[in-house]
């Protein structure tokens, strides 16, 4: 099986996936980055929502070859009242 990669980014920040994982095909990998980005996106908004604007994070998926997936997503939190 493939070795896939999947480098988290955080705003600016960048963790690179080191050790990666074997998956079966194309769908298991997105359905693997679809769960991490959801997994960041709750971590972010229980420990960083005061200072979320417009953050953007992805799972960026790499493989021996190079770049195979992006999944994005951008949290924005709006007060109307204080």
């Amino acid at each position: 099986m493939p070795r896939y990669y999947f480098d988290l980014r955080d705003g600016d920040e960048i963790a690179v996936d080191e050790e990666g994982a074997e998956m079966a095909n194309l769908h298991a990998v997105q359905m693997e980055a679809a769960r991490s980005l959801v997994d960041m996106a709750r971590h972010a908004i229980w420990t960083k929502a005061d200072g979320m604007f417009g953050r953007p994070m992805a799972v960026e998926v790499r493989d021996e070859n190079g770049p195979v997936l992006q999944a994005k997503f951008s949290f924005e939190l709006k007060r109307l009242r204080q």
